[in-house]
């Protein structure tokens, strides 16, 4: 009889960990999402044949085994076919490989600019202080900037514990106060000094205000791409990867080769109970979220990339009560988008009006509006668009609370709260808006309060359960990018494979910076 490895959720982690059980080992994944959509937080939602990527999903890894498995699953345009991935990732851009015009199937390759939206002018992110940086922000303020940050390099905060502490020591109290206070605070809805610091880490890991200027300074006197993506921060790449049709369509793509190869995906069924005995899960309650009916599975192995809070409520015989505790006080962010179809933009730039600009996003960082972030889907790929000739389609981006005063309020709300803001910064004037919708997203960001700093007490307890394996962003309750998220579904089934018990390597993921570098060599 083949073994059975019930993974709840159909996210990045969850199908790859059903990809690679069926690529090494013997055992049937069977793969369970209480949604009607493949991809958790990177799906990509289409209204209307146009295409909405959930906060944004650059494909660019550091780990090389990342970045060979997306090649696998998607040829990348420009490249020559080969069987040998690893040799697409390492050549040179050549013409030749799949055509977008024509092939569904298809990465692309794409320049990446985000930038900051302050006081009604761009800056570059992340930022550097160039000569127009310096003339926008004024010179006096530069030259306070500049001191600001020498005394925090003079007079570090020692305690870094909270999150304004570990920007100040980075960028200096002035520039944390202008460029990173009011946009953190718009996505967690509390002030930085009740944010544990782990989460700016895994965002800005090695990124100072140095390290910025730095780069600007390397990127004006050398044009060689591929070394300067092996050589700088994640945050700092100029170009990136990305399917055709959003990140949705390589997940969508994954679940298929699942289901090809004999595992199983089960949409609109959720994992409701876990049966634990002698120290091992031996089987799971499954419910068809539609009709309400139960059945039950027995399994060897159990992979969960859902909500820490809603595995331990799942768990039979019930965890002690000091892990129950931990895992009620985890807290999340929710996440808000509204998609906005637009004859044109109207972004008042300077003394100029620009319909088009070349931003992939743009980080708002003022404080007298709600939204928090636009994403340009057009720049994102050109395919995302319906009517990509005749058309620009944008998201804004608002964080709130599961039943907070945005996420209650009517579609048509939101909707007009979007398009008010939109012409309150200078993006887009009213009668230039086709059509619009909005998407919910619950539990996108796990918080960094709350009971976080307790984990590791919901931690020593799963990880003492041999065939339970906690994999991806809220599975493990981490703000993990994408190919993070893989990494760990990755390393479980190497447990697995290796008939290795520790999974200590599972925590280390997005956890060092050194980690990334390591992968590099594997």
């Amino acid at each position: 009889m083949k073994r059975v490895a019930v993974i709840a959720g159909a996210g990045p982690a969850g199908l790859t960990a059903a990809y690679e059980l069926l690529q090494r080992t013997d055992i049937v994944p069977i793969v369970c999402e209480q949604t009607d959509m493949i991809g958790g937080i990177a799906q990509t939602f289409n209204y209307k044949g146009n295409r909405i990527d959930i906060g944004g999903h650059r494909f660019f890894s550091k780990s090389d085994r990342v970045m060979q498995w997306w090649f696998s699953i998607l040829p990348l345009q420009g490249y020559p076919a080969a069987d040998n991935v690893e040799k697409k990732h390492e050549i040179d851009y050549a013409p030749g490989g799949p055509d977008p015009e024509k092939e569904e199937r298809v990465m692309l390759q794409r320049p990446r600019l985000s930038r900051i939206f302050f006081q009604r002018n761009f800056f570059p992110y992340p930022l550097s202080i160039t000569l127009r940086v310096a003339w926008r922000l004024g010179i006096i303020n530069t030259f306070l900037i500049g001191l600001s940050y020498i005394r925090a390099q003079v007079f570090p905060r020692k305690d870094e514990s909270m999150l304004d502490a570990f920007y100040i020591n980075r960028f200096g109290e002035r520039l944390y106060k202008m460029f990173f206070e009011a946009y953190t605070e718009k996505v967690w809805g509390m002030p930085c000094s009740q944010i544990r610091s782990d989460w700016g880490a895994q965002r800005v890991k090695g990124l100072s205000l140095r390290r910025a200027v730095v780069h600007a300074i390397k990127d004006l006197l050398s044009s060689d791409f591929k070394k300067q993506q092996e050589a700088r921060e994640t945050s700092l790449i100029t170009r990136f990867y990305y399917p055709k049709y959003g990140p949705g369509q390589l997940w969508e793509t994954v679940a298929g080769d699942v289901k090809a190869r004999g595992g199983e995906v089960r949409m609109k069924t959720r994992v409701s109970g876990i049966k634990i005995e002698d120290g091992k899960v031996t089987g799971v309650t499954l419910e068809h979220v539609d009709s309400g009916k139960t059945e039950d599975m027995a399994c060897d192995f159990f992979f969960s990339s859902a909500p820490i809070k809603q595995l331990i409520g799942m768990v039979h015989p019930q965890p002690p009560s000091s892990v129950i505790e931990v895992a009620e006080g985890l807290q999340y962010r929710d996440f808000l988008t509204v998609g906005l179809l637009l004859q044109k933009l109207s972004v008042r730039e300077g003394k100029s009006v620009k319909e088009n600009v070349p931003d992939n996003w743009i980080y708002v960082q003022e404080r007298d509006v709600r939204v928090g972030r636009i994403q340009i889907f057009n720049n994102w790929s050109p395919y995302m668009v319906a009517d990509r000739k005749n058309s620009v389609w944008i998201g804004l981006e608002f964080f709130d609370y599961e039943g907070g005063d945005l996420w209650v309020k009517p579609d048509k709300d939101m909707i007009e709260l979007g398009v008010s803001e939109m012409e309150k910064i200078g993006f887009a004037r009213r009668q230039d808006v086709l059509d619009a919708c909005v998407l919910r997203v619950p539990k996108a960001y796990p918080g960094y309060f709350g009971s976080y700093h307790q984990l590791p007490v919901v931690r020593e307890y799963v990880d003492g359960i041999s065939n339970l394996f906690l994999i991806g962003r809220n599975g493990m309750h981490r703000y993990n990018n994408q190919d993070h998220s893989m990494l760990t579904a990755m390393l479980a089934v190497d447990n697995i494979v290796a008939g290795r018990t520790d999974k200590s390597n599972l925590w280390e993921v997005n956890l060092e910076e050194e980690y990334h570098e390591e992968n590099k060599k594997n």
